[in-house]
């Protein structure tokens, strides 16, 4: 039985480790779910290991607006205060509040 525990939430702001983007969380895989061939284009000295959380971010860097999939060893808690800028974020959250974005619909 899998027993994995996200360290991250919902609407919570995460900025990447080594890459200079940040994003909020808008999905989380208990571990890896994405396809062999986005696995394997990542370097080898830098693939992530597949039995740990994987986030669905709403990213942004100082170019653009995208969606990430990154696992929970490259991400750390954005202290910032400064919202993401993501033109998606209004279609699942509310206001940015108290560092966070509250969703906007129930979860199952």
């Amino acid at each position: 039985m899998l027993r994995t525990r996200a360290k991250y939430h919902l609407g919570q702001v995460v900025r990447h480790k080594k890459h200079p983007f940040r994003g909020v969380i808008f999905d989380v895989d208990p571990e890896f779910a994405n396809t062999e061939e986005w696995y394997e284009a990542i370097p080898e000295d830098s693939r992530p290991v597949k039995d740990q959380p994987f986030y669905h971010l709403l990213a942004e860097n100082d170019q653009s607006y995208y969606v990430a999939y990154v696992s929970e060893q490259n991400l750390v808690a954005d202290y910032s205060g400064e919202p993401v800028d993501h033109p998606d974020i209004p279609d699942l959250f509310g206001p940015f509040t108290d560092g966070a974005y509250p969703l906007h619909f129930q979860l199952n």
